[in-house]
C-alpha cells in the first residue's frame, strides 16, 4: 500500500485501530518516503511497539522483531552456524569416505541460522519488511556500533559466504525507553519522533477505539484516574497499555463505574509496584476518584 499524503496514512492507522497525532504520522510518512529508519523515545506503554505493527498490517508484509537486550550479540541478532546439522553432514560424508567434501561444503547457505537482522534483507525477498528493533536502549554499546553499520548500508558481511545487501531494505523502526542514551551517531541516521503520554481526550479515545463495548461512565473514570495518577511521584507511572489492561478486567468484572472498593481490589492492573499500591489504595485512591467525578473529566 501507497500512501499519498500524511492524512491517508493518519487515516488507514485509524482505522487499525491506532490512534497517530499529526507529528507521529509525518515522521511515519517521512521515514516511509525517504527510506529511513524512524526512531521512536518514550515511556513504556504509550504504543512505539505498536506503531511497527500498525505499519505492517498496512503494507501488508512481514514484522520482523529484535527485541534487545544486554549481552545481545551478532549469534542472536545477525546469524549462527547450524552447529548440529553441520556434524551430522560431516558425519554422512565420512561414512562415504568424501572427507574433503564435507569441509567444504560445512559453510554453505543451507547450514546458516538467519537472525532477525538477516531474515530483514534476505536478497530474495519479494517485498520490504519491517524490521522492529525493539528496546535498543536495553543492548550494549557494542551491537549499537554494530547496527550503526547495518542500517548504513542494509548489508551484512560473513566470512564464510561473502557479503549479503538487499534490493528491498526493510522499513525499520527502532523504539527506546530511554534507560540509557542512545548514540548520536545512530540517531543521525534516523528520523525521529517522541511519543509523550496522551491528552485526557486522546486517551479516551484510544480507550474507545480499541474497546468499543466499554461502559462510557467506566471509560471517562478510568482515564481521568489514569490521567491524575501520572501527576503523582509514582515508581513507575502507567502507560495507555495499562489503562486498557485495567479497563478490560473491570469490563470483565461487569463494572459500569469505578468506586473506591473495587479501585482498591484491581489496582495490580493498573500499578506495577507494591509501594505505588500502597500509596495509591485507600484514600488517596477515594481522592482521586472524587476528583474525577467532579472536576475536567466529566
Amino acid at each position: 500500500m501507497i500512501f499519498n499524503s500524511i492524512d491517508e496514512l493518519q487515516n488507514a492507522m485509524r482505522e487499525k485501530h491506532y490512534i497517530a497525532e499529526r507529528g507521529l504520522a509525518t515522521s511515519l510518512y517521512l521515514a516511509l518516503k525517504l527510506g529511513r529508519p524512524l526512531f521512536l523515545e518514550g515511556e513504556a506503554g504509550v504504543g512505539k511497539t505498536e506503531v511497527a505493527k500498525v505499519i505492517a498490517s498496512l503494507l501488508d508484509t512481514e514484522l520482523i522483531r529484535l527485541q534487545c537486550y544486554e549481552g545481545l550479540d551478532v549469534h542472536h541478532a545477525v546469524y549462527e552456524w547450524n552447529y548440529t546439522r553441520q556434524i551430522m553432514h560431516i558425519r554422512l560424508l565420512e561414512a562415504r569416505g568424501d572427507k574433503e567434501a564435507s569441509e567444504a561444503e560445512l559453510f554453505g547457505p543451507e547450514f546458516l541460522l538467519r537472525r532477525p537482522l538477516l531474515q530483514a534483507i534476505d536478497p530474495l525477498r519479494e517485498k520490504p519488511a519491517v524490521l522492529l528493533i525493539d528496546e535498543l536502549d536495553r543492548s550494549d554499546d557494542e551491537f549499537e556500533a554494530f547496527l550503526l553499520e547495518v542500517l548504513s548500508d542494509f548489508q551484512i558481511t560473513i566470512p564464510e559466504i561473502g557479503t549479503i545487501k538487499t534490493s528491498n531494505p526493510p522499513v525499520v523502526i527502532i523504539t527506546s525507553n530511554r534507560t540509557r542514551e542512545v548514540h548520536d551517531a545512530l540517531k543521525r541516521r534516523c528520523l525521529y519522533y517522541w511519543i509523550d503520554y496522551p491528552s485526557f481526550e486522546k486517551e479516551l479515545e484510544i480507550v474507545h477505539t480499541q474497546l468499543p463495548d466499554a461502559p462510557q461512565k467506566l471509560a471517562r473514570q478510568i482515564t481521568g484516574f489514569v490521567q491524575v495518577l501520572r501527576e503523582m511521584d509514582l515508581y513507575k507511572l502507567p502507560g495507555v497499555a495499562e489503562t486498557l489492561d485495567w479497563t478490560m478486567a473491570l469490563m470483565a468484572l461487569d463494572q459500569k463505574a469505578l468506586d473506591p472498593v473495587i479501585v482498591d481490589e484491581t489496582l495490580g492492573a493498573v500499578l506495577k509496584y507494591q509501594d505505588d499500591i500502597e500509596k495509591i489504595k485507600g484514600e488517596s485512591a477515594a481522592a482521586i476518584l472524587e476528583r474525577v467525578n467532579v472536576e475536567e473529566f466529566n
